[in-house]
């Protein structure tokens, strides 16, 4: 019995392999989520701006600084691993250039949730020391960039990285077809 535990330990821990289809997926849903946290952080400003900081500011404040924190981050570092080598290794100088701008746009938005954290992360808890003014342009700032930068992925580089995957593949299912012709 004690073995049968370890064993559905170990099968818990170990990590879950995807599929480049199931992670691009994945990404692409990442992205539905980012786009409603931030119409979140509009609702949190606009409900601070009527009612300021109270339970369901509180909520979503904790469920911003939760999302951007933890949700968003392993999005960027996701795409990092799985969508941009391959890009960055075309022959395509354009495409090179636009994913290293994403790669730019991933150090400003870290950069921008530095400054935006702590602001919704102190409404989370209940203090009202915020200027709603400046952290209204803040976030107008965050999403702007956000957005465009969804825009530019979902546009050009989605469908790059899916064609290269894609091609990947394929090129796997030759060898493995001539390898069981030997």
């Amino acid at each position: 019995m004690a073995m049968h535990l370890s064993e559905t330990a170990a099968a818990a821990a170990a990590p879950v392999v995807l599929s480049d289809q199931q992670e691009m997926e994945a990404l692409d849903s990442c992205h539905r989520e980012v786009l409603g946290a931030l119409r979140g952080l509009v609702t949190l400003l606009d409900h601070l701006d009527a009612q300021g900081v109270d339970a369901t500011a509180r909520r979503l404040a904790a469920d911003a600084v939760r999302f951007f924190s933890e949700t968003a981050r392993g999005h960027h570092a996701d795409e990092e691993r799985v969508v941009f080598p391959g890009l960055l290794r075309s022959d395509d100088a354009v495409l090179v250039q636009h994913v290293q701008r994403l790669q730019q746009d991933h150090g400003w938005l870290e950069e921008d949730w530095l400054s935006l954290s702590p602001q919704l992360d102190a409404v989370s808890k209940g203090y009202s020391w915020y200027d709603i003014d400046e952290l209204r342009h803040a976030v107008d700032i965050f999403t702007a960039l956000y957005q465009d930068h969804i825009d530019l992925e979902e546009s050009l580089i989605y469908p790059e990285a899916r064609r290269l995957l894609a091609a990947r593949t394929d090129a796997g299912r030759g060898r493995e077809r001539a390898a069981a012709r030997r």
